[in-house]
């Protein structure tokens, strides 16, 4: 009794405890609190069991898009009416493969004006050649402009650059006039005034690389920039005009990475001479050693050692400690081991040991057939 009212002290005194009485009637406080713990187990696991069937569903889903995705790649790059492609992997450039060379390190192809820059492109797919931002042809052929071009592959409405490597369309042979293209002197070749070479090895050049202040500096082969090659004189004479053979840089690279494997690496191989234009060749510099029919004339042989201080010497590769012609020698046995592996690169390599000029150096040409000297003065 409490002024008239009636109190239950039995009764719970808040909406949660009334709510928690009727529920929990008949169990102790204890028991009501595991009560409480299952109850908040079963609930996380239902939520748990939710959330993972929600991940799996989707998870399917996804799998089952990328199917048709997968098929129409496949499809574009293997049927001409095929789907659109959503990108080019490098597995459908792989027929460009060979342009790179064995050592998957040369960076340039040359042709003449319009003629064919790969045999044969998959079906759908097509050139795109451009000059800076250019465009200025849709097919595998050359450019008929002379110069150096960027080179893309189109597939379907997919476009994709294909990086560190350039098309030079060469300036024709027949541009050459009394000797010179421009104010540029070359001289004649050979058999450019009469007589038949005993193999096309010698027959007269069909066009020549265009070089000007502007790619000079554009690399040909990972080690190896256009202006390495130049022949030496003219120096304010601007356009140059060089030969240079493909496979001249990929033995070069190739002759690398072999001395590196023999535990010789190799930061710079100096060129001592590149390409020398007939003139050159016969009155230039020291001709002392040189050849009539030199294979520098046509763009396919060159001078060089390894130079990885900077002394502008033939470093000691043999670790004898002094540089002499048997350090020359490691680089022709590394050139002489790529001819074993690649036939095709078949050529001649010549030692050379030091004179008051120079110090001693590999000539390395790809001739198309072997041939081995030991000479002096300049190969």
């Amino acid at each position: 009794m409490n002024g008239g009212r009636v109190v239950d002290r039995g009764a719970p005194l808040f909406p949660e405890q009334r709510k928690r009485h009727r529920v929990y009637r008949g169990l102790t406080e204890r028991q009501e609190r595991f009560f409480d713990w299952v109850a908040g187990v079963v609930i996380v696991l239902f939520i748990a069991a939710w959330v993972g069937a929600i991940v799996v569903t989707r998870r399917q889903e996804a799998a089952e898009a990328a199917v048709p995705v997968v098929r129409q790649v496949t499809s574009a790059i293997m049927q001409p009416g095929g789907p659109k492609t959503a990108y080019i992997n490098d597995a459908m450039l792989a027929f460009l493969n060979p342009l790179r060379g064995q050592s998957g390190q040369v960076m340039f192809t040359t042709q003449t004006p319009n003629a064919p820059i790969v045999p044969r492109a998959p079906n759908g797919a097509t050139a795109v050649l451009s000059k800076g931002t250019t465009e200025v042809s849709s097919s595998f052929t050359a450019p008929s402009n002379p110069g150096i071009y960027d080179l893309a592959v189109k597939l379907n409405q997919t476009t994709q650059a294909v990086k560190d490597f350039s098309v030079i369309t060469l300036v024709p042979f027949s541009e050459k006039q009394s000797g010179k293209i421009g104010l540029y002197y070359l001289g004649s070749w050979p058999f450019e005034r009469g007589g038949k070479p005993k193999t096309t090895a010698y027959a007269n050049p069909s066009g020549f690389i265009e070089v000007t202040p502007q790619n000079a500096d554009t690399y040909v082969s990972t080690h190896f920039k256009l202006r390495d090659f130049l022949t030496k004189g003219q120096a304010d004479v601007w356009p140059k005009y060089l030969l240079l053979n493909p496979k001249l840089l990929d033995k070069l690279e190739l002759t690398i990475q072999e001395l590196e494997a023999e535990g010789h690496p190799v930061g710079h191989m100096t060129l001592m001479s590149g390409f020398r234009a007939p003139n050159y060749n016969y009155t230039g510099g020291n001709t002392r050693g040189r050849a009539n029919l030199s294979r520098h004339m046509y763009g396919d042989a060159s001078d060089v050692f390894v130079d990885n201080d900077g002394d502008r010497m033939e470093d000691d590769l043999n670790h004898d400690g002094r540089v002499d012609i048997r350090d020359a020698q490691v680089i022709a046995a590394a050139a002489d081991r790529v001819e074993r592996k690649y036939p095709s690169l078949t050529g001649g390599i010549g030692v050379y040991s030091a004179s008051s000029g120079h110090g001693p150096f590999v000539h390395i040409d790809v001739r198309g057939y072997r041939a081995r000297w030991r000479g002096t003065g300049n190969g």
